[in-house]
């Protein structure tokens, strides 16, 4: 299963790719914006998969799936989930 978080657009780059932000973090990535009817602007929100934007978001839509993400953390690390996630990440 995969969990799609969104993006914003930071950079645009030569040759159709794009430098996005992943989510509320510090976290960049490179990805293509060569399957998008249109050219992504800087601010922008997008779906990425496998390296490949496959969508654009309204803010309105990208803050609802990051604050609905947000909750869903929040809510394994109080039912101890997360400890347990992490654990077994880590081989123990």
């Amino acid at each position: 299963m995969c969990l799609a978080v969104p993006t914003q657009v930071v950079e645009i780059l030569p040759n159709t790719m794009v430098k996005v932000k992943v989510g509320n973090s510090s976290t960049l990535l490179t990805c293509s914006a060569m399957l998008l009817p249109e050219p992504p602007k800087i601010g922008d929100y997008l779906i990425v998969h496998a390296g490949f934007a496959m969508n654009k978001l309204s803010p309105a839509d990208a803050e609802a799936s990051l604050q609905a993400l947000r909750e869903l953390a929040d809510a394994m690390v109080e039912s101890g989930e997360m400890a347990q996630l992490e654990a077994e990440q880590a081989g123990g």
